[in-house]
């Protein structure tokens, strides 16, 4: 039987009514007593490295959470991540970057209602969290929730309150999970039987990382805003997300000039990281004069069709490792998990 570590951090699945609103108490033990049928799947661990809403997830606490799975690695074949879903994304993206190339599935999942209540999500959330964890064919980071496996890299919060609140950002899900069957990418459909092969890849390590650099930022275009923004957010931040309008267009008026800002920025030795506020089909910064000045600068990285959430995620990683301009876009570019970032 497979052995699956359970990383509770808090979230609306183990949340109970207070008296200004819901609040995390329950431990993972606590909220594993919901779903009887988990024992028959797998044997669990638990282990409680923070418990408390999303909204207070910080990188320092991925980094908590990555480690925690890196110091545990070689006792378990799996781990189920239990987290509130206003962050989930970015601690999706986060760990994909953190542990890269994970043999072992890292599965994250929460629910919109708590465990407690009478018509939550979280019961059938958290059984397929593991049922997927348990699988031989699973790996690396992936968010399980409403019956969709999600790329930790694609995943993004679409909606506040129905059941389906995640959708994958331009790229196909890996699997689908009808009651107690994994049907994956293809149509073919992997039964599970409880007593998998334990430990099938234990002597593969994935690559770990343990520093994050915080000091980056997203910016969201809109109409009227000032290019002097830039000067303002110099003292706090190394980065700029850029969210651009459309398939990437950058205002450019007679008395006020982006271009000017950002090249200054950039001239700082600060970075820049350019996407769009657009959801679907990304980012092409040579279609449009409004944005041609941008398209091929070496210092500017484009973020392609990639989440913003996954953006924000692997800047702090890159500038984590290095400020050398060369090896930032070296690392930025480098495909992981699905992210598939193009120059």
């Amino acid at each position: 039987m497979k052995r699956i570590l359970v990383i509770a951090t808090g979230g609306t699945i183990a949340s109970v009514p207070r008296g200004e609103g819901l609040a995390p108490q329950l431990t993972g033990a606590e909220i594993a007593t919901f779903v009887p049928q988990a024992q028959e799947l797998c044997e669990l661990g638990f282990v409680q490295p923070m418990n408390i809403d999303s909204t207070n997830m910080r990188p320092r606490d991925w980094l908590r959470i990555s480690q925690t799975i890196v110091e545990a690695w070689d006792g378990w074949d799996g781990f189920v991540v239990l987290h509130g879903t206003d962050t989930m994304a970015y601690t999706a993206a986060a760990l994909s970057y953190l542990v890269q190339g994970s043999e072992k599935p890292i599965v994250l999942t929460g629910s919109q209602e708590p465990m407690a209540a009478p018509f939550t999500d979280a019961k059938l959330n958290l059984y397929q969290s593991l049922l997927y964890a348990c699988s031989d064919d699973s790996r690396d980071v992936s968010v399980v929730f409403g019956g969709r496996v999600i790329c930790g890299t694609r995943a993004h919060k679409q909606r506040t309150m129905s059941y389906n609140a995640f959708t994958s950002v331009n790229y196909p899900l890996p699997a689908l999970i009808r009651g107690s069957r994994i049907v994956r990418d293809g149509g073919m459909g992997m039964a599970l039987t409880a007593g998998g092969r334990g430990f099938q890849r234990a002597g593969v390590r994935p690559k770990t990382y343990d520093h994050l650099n915080e000091r980056v930022i997203v910016l969201k275009l809109t109409p009227e805003l000032k290019p002097s923004i830039f000067d303002l957010l110099k003292r706090d931040y190394d980065a700029v997300i850029l969210e651009t309008f459309g398939i990437g267009g950058i205002p450019e008026h007679a008395d006020e000039s982006f271009e000017r800002a950002i090249f200054d920025w950039i001239g700082s030795g600060r970075f820049v990281v350019m996407t769009t506020q657009v959801n679907e089909e990304g980012l092409d910064l040579g279609v449009y004069e409004v944005g041609h000045a941008y398209a091929n600068h070496d210092a500017i990285l484009r973020g392609g069709d990639m989440s913003c959430e996954a953006l924000v995620a692997k800047t702090m990683w890159v500038l984590g490792q290095t400020k050398d301009r060369a090896e930032a876009s070296r690392l930025f570019y480098q495909p992981v998990n699905c992210d598939r970032v193009t120059a």
